[in-house]
């Protein structure tokens, strides 16, 4: 929703009209403006910490203080106050912006709906329509038209198979808004969007993610320089946009992501950054197949991170100028040449490949998830902080960590009391 806001002209209003707590004040936080009714009763809080013993949802926490710049004394006064803040003490503190008593709230929300909408004066053209994915699903895939998801709930591994585009390509603006919905980049990655959110919600023992491609590199190039120069069309932006998106989806995806890169493969441009994207990356390295990866246009500032910075400049923290100099190197790099470059974390050879890559596979998924999960959150948003990063990064292990504590939910806990007579037993030892 912010991104959409800051980049694509859309914007939020939150009616809050009742209390609004929780999750429900963290969608609030996320939008322009928080409409909230006054009418002496009705407020907004963050109750967790009084009520459960957990931390307040680290979107709602951080937006507080780092979007909407509330004082941080006053958040902690909000965030240990079970019944919230109501009327004008929530506008003068900053926790709401606008308050319409019950006669004329719906008629102030839709005051402020168009006030909005009227900020928004560069005419976009009609919409393109997103007709139905349809994938073909059964017990163990998932078949899309561009990409296929693999579940081995034995191994608890899962594999997606991105494949690249095939025939012509629309080569202008006009033609991509014609290809419409099945133009094939915003096809694929409302596929690998879908993907993703299907394992999120239906699949939570997978525990790793292998990532392949699967097509012609060039092919992918080709399309990746149409987008870079046709980039300026609002629909084609909206295309970039929605893949970088997904790319940032991949990112805060709680499951370990290896890239294999294997003779066949695509990865390139956009389809590069799922391997950069993964926390390992591992390359076969043959002499009778040649796999090779490229870099493109995209690559240099269309898909940055929450941290800001694009996938290749977060590689290479250690020294900004090789974040540089990758592009110049000759395009597709092989296998040693992209391991000397530092785009992807192993060659190896045909001998030891498959039992490399599978005792790898085979011991990541006997560690700990909760372990993993709270490591890979924090290694994958290395660089600057931002709000994106407090969010799906650090605060998000300290989430994981209080939420599986004793004082949360032990059979004396706050969270597994909750609602019952009884007073949580808590263990008062600082850690």
């Amino acid at each position: 929703m912010e991104d959409a806001c800051r980049f694509s002209g859309q914007h939020y209003v939150a009616a809050c009209n009742g209390t609004t707590a929780g999750g429900g004040y963290e969608l609030a936080l996320a939008c322009d403006e928080i409409v909230l009714v006054d009418d002496g009763n009705s407020a907004v809080s963050l109750p967790e910490t009084p009520l459960l013993g957990v931390l307040p949802g680290t979107g709602g926490l951080t937006r507080l203080v780092d979007k909407r710049k509330v004082r941080r004394d006053r958040a902690d006064v909000f965030c240990t106050l079970a019944e919230g803040i109501k009327g004008q003490r929530a506008v003068d503190w900053g926790f709401v912006d606008t308050l319409a008593p019950r006669s004329r709230f719906n008629e102030v929300v839709l005051e402020r709906a168009k006030e909005w909408a009227s900020r928004e004066t560069t005419r976009k053209g009609p919409g393109v329509t997103l007709t139905p994915l349809n994938p073909q699903i059964s017990y163990d895939e998932t078949i899309y038209h561009n990409v296929k998801l693999t579940i081995d709930r034995q191994t608890r591994i899962a594999t997606i198979l991105v494949r690249g585009p095939k025939g012509d390509q629309p080569e202008t603006a006009l033609a991509i808004r014609a290809a419409g919905s099945d133009f094939w980049p915003l096809r694929t990655f409302r596929e690998i969007d879908h993907a993703l959110l299907h394992l999120r919600l239906n699949e939570p023992e997978i525990g790793l993610l292998i990532l392949k491609t699967e097509g012609d590199l060039d092919a992918v190039r080709k399309v990746d320089e149409t987008l870079a120069k046709e980039s300026n069309d609002w629909f084609v932006n909206e295309v970039l946009l929605f893949m970088k998106r997904t790319l940032k989806r991949l990112d805060v995806t709680s499951r370990t992501i290896f890239a294999l890169i294997e003779p066949g493969s695509c990865f390139a441009g956009s389809l590069l950054e799922l391997a950069l994207a993964a926390d390992r990356s591992y390359m076969l390295d043959s002499p009778d197949a040649e796999a090779g990866i490229a870099l493109t246009s995209l690559n240099r500032r269309f898909f940055p991170m929450w941290n800001g910075l694009t996938r290749i400049q977060t590689r290479f923290l250690n020294d900004p100028d090789l974040a540089e100099s990758v592009f110049t190197l000759a395009q597709p790099l092989t296998p040693r040449d992209a391991e000397k470059a530092g785009l992807i974390t192993f060659a190896i050879d045909d001998l030891d490949y498959r039992d490399d890559v599978r005792i790898a596979m085979e011991e990541r998924v006997s560690l700990s998830p909760d372990a993993l999960t709270g490591m890979e959150a924090n290694l994958r948003f290395a660089g600057p902080e931002t709000m994106e990063t407090k969010i799906f990064g650090r605060l998000s292990a300290w989430q994981n960590w209080i939420f599986v504590r004793p004082n949360a939910v032990g059979e004396q806990g706050a969270l597994k009391l909750y609602g019952s007579p009884k007073r949580p037993a808590f263990d008062w030892k600082r850690t």
